[in-house]
């Protein structure tokens, strides 16, 4: 059975879950961010018990095929940005469809109404993310990194470096 899975944000959520449900007596099948298919079937109390661990962990068992378009968007957009080095040749856009089998447009209205926020914002707020991750490693300079998440120049930066933390300007390599 597929089950999906909200807030699996990257590859330690993906041990953490393997763990609980290997932990519950389910054979894990295979297992990605925002699913796993394990085996036996569930049953239905085994499916609360499964849920209520999850829960524990911050995790949650999606069951509505809305909120499981929603969760598919969030873990495209963030393992490309974060766990990929496809962002710079990417149209979001274009993934997105092609990967949830929806209308671009039907997922952008469908995210911002349950989100309070747009794909596109969204994806902005994890380029950030990755800046600062990137920023703070220090091996790139913010030339590299601007290449790195898909932007030709520094400029393009979704981020004021005036509001970056000192530590962080220190780092900078221009």
């Amino acid at each position: 059975m597929l089950l999906r899975i909200k807030n699996m944000v990257c590859y330690r959520c993906i041990i953490v879950v393997r763990q609980q449900l290997q932990h519950l007596d389910l054979q894990v099948q295979e297992i990605s961010l925002g699913t796993a298919f394990v085996c036996p079937d569930p049953s239905v109390n085994k499916l609360r018990e499964i849920a209520a661990s999850l829960k524990v962990l911050g995790f949650e068992l999606i069951d509505k095929d809305k909120d499981k378009l929603i969760e598919g968007i969030r873990n495209t957009v963030i393992e490309i940005i974060h766990h990929s080095d496809l962002v710079e040749h990417v149209t979001f856009s274009q993934v997105l469809t092609d990967r949830l089998h929806k209308d671009y447009n039907y997922l952008i209205r469908l995210f911002s109404e349950s989100e309070d926020l747009t794909i596109e914002k969204f994806i902005i707020q994890q380029k950030v993310e990755k800046v600062k991750e990137l920023l703070q490693y220090g091996e790139l300079n913010l030339k590299e990194i601007s290449l790195k998440i898909g932007y030709i120049s520094s400029a393009q930066l979704p981020i004021n470096l005036n509001q970056l933390p000192v530590y962080l300007l220190d780092t900078l390599r221009l």
